[in-house]
């Protein structure tokens, strides 16, 4: 989180140029949409017990739980070419290039609009238990999930492409907690992966390499491989200490004074 904050930064400053990465993460992790409230819709004693760890986004959108998936992040400015101003549209163009990243594996996808699905039949905090506008779906059910920042021009968006999943475990730390079989069943229903869809397993490595295909193909782009500049280090380190490392923000979400003078 505290690089892509530091690179979404840069790009605001005119510092850096349209960023595409993709992680996964050490351990298993929860992260909150920057607005989500944690005691409201998390089971904080759940994920301790379970040892997941919880950190809170600078995007928006609701939880995920980052354990067995690929997350990407697309950042760029307002001098770009590349990306319409409209949030949405800027969600449907990512959407599409990763509909053409999965295509390649010959998963087919596609766009879907609101959720249709009703307020009982769903947890509401997790961001895999309905798709959003411009998110995508495989054969009818989620397979991507997306949230964006922006700020002066400039976009930050976030998305998990999911490589397996346990219903289980998403129903034992997300609240409500629904844990009866009926539910469980709701939300295998509405929720797929890319192994799945694939019919064969798929692993990080050549996710990401076909991602990148799909995005330089509809983007008409070449991506070059790079590292953080001088000054993206410093603020990364800067984010690391007195942002994502601290329990104000992760757990409380309370804006970081601090940050305005960066």
């Amino acid at each position: 989180m505290a690089v892509d904050e530091a690179i979404f930064r840069e790009c605001i400053r005119g510092g850096r140029g349209p960023t595409l990465r993709f992680y996964g993460w050490r351990a298993p992790t929860l992260s909150l949409g920057h607005f989500q409230d944690l005691e409201r819709e998390v089971d904080a004693g759940a994920c301790e017990r379970l040892g997941i760890g919880i950190i809170r986004r600078p995007t928006g959108g609701k939880a995920v739980l980052h354990d067995q998936e690929l997350t990407y992040a697309v950042i760029a400015g307002a001098s770009s070419p590349l990306f319409p101003p409209s949030i949405l549209e800027t969600y449907r163009i990512i959407s599409r290039c990763i509909a053409a990243g999965l295509a390649a594996l010959g998963i087919e996808t596609a766009l879907t609009g609101a959720g249709r699905q009703e307020a009982g039949d769903r947890l509401r905090a997790s961001c895999f238990s309905f798709p959003s506008r411009h998110e995508l779906t495989a054969a009818g059910r989620k397979i991507c999930g997306a949230a964006q920042v922006r700020s002066q021009g400039a976009f930050l968006q976030h998305g998990a492409l999911l490589m397996g999943f346990d219903p289980r475990l998403t129903c034992e730390i997300i609240l409500p907690h629904r844990k009866g079989e009926e539910q469980l069943d709701r939300l295998r229903r509405s929720v797929t992966t890319v192994g799945e869809q694939a019919g064969r397993e798929i692993d990080a490595e050549t996710l990401s390499g076909h991602l990148r295909e799909g995005f330089e193909a509809v983007l008409g782009v070449r991506f070059e491989a790079g590292g953080l500049t001088a000054a993206e280090e410093r603020l990364k380190e800067q984010l690391m200490a007195n942002k994502y490392g601290a329990d104000r923000w992760n757990r409380e979400g309370r804006n970081m004074e601090w940050i305005s003078a960066l």
